[in-house]
């Protein structure tokens, strides 16, 4: 399964780590673009310049490690798109020029089923349920990891319910603290 990420989910750092984690486990492909990352970096540089710098560090780190998933603008393809918000049409495009299944997104709302061209908008929450479903060991290694890492870099606790509601996975959150 081909996935382009949306940009809201690859700023959040623990729900990023997640949905690579699991991608470098087998569990999907992982997609975007160049404006895709741009925008991860405008929002990180919110936090300043050490924001900014280490969302550089980290998409310099995306690149090298999946050379193959950056999919090429495709701008006559983005204009002839019609979304509620135009400006995810970019997003769209990027799916359908890398042969992706769907967008993985917070904004199922810009993604209305009907103007998908016959892809799907999941949130991060339902794909990953779905892939725990299939494979529950590989989910919670990740999860787990990432939990781990988390507390390390925080010096504290990370409780993993909370952990993961915060990384807007609510019903993941819940299916592994269960």
């Amino acid at each position: 399964m081909r996935l382009v990420l949306d940009a809201c989910v690859l700023y959040p750092t623990v729900l990023r780590e997640i949905l690579i984690g699991v991608a470098q486990a087998g569990g999907y492909v992982p997609l975007w673009s160049a404006r895709i990352l741009a925008e991860w970096q405008i929002a990180a540089t919110r936090l300043g310049a050490e924001g900014a710098a280490i969302a550089s560090g980290e998409i310099a780190g995306l690149r090298a490690d999946w050379p193959e998933a950056e999919v090429p603008a495709d701008p006559d393809l983005e204009a002839r798109l019609s979304l509620p918000d135009p400006a995810d049409a970019h997003v769209l495009a990027a799916a359908i020029t890398g042969g992706a299944d769907g967008v993985v997104t917070l904004n199922l709302r810009d993604f209305p089923r009907n103007r998908l061209e016959g892809l799907r908008a999941l949130s991060p929450d339902d794909l990953l349920m779905d892939l725990w479903l299939a494979d529950g060991a590989r989910v919670e290694a990740v999860v787990a990891k990432v939990q781990a890492r988390t507390e390390r870099i925080s010096g504290r606790d990370q409780p993993l319910r909370p952990l993961l509601k915060r990384a807007k996975l609510p019903r993941l959150g819940k299916a592994l603290d269960g």
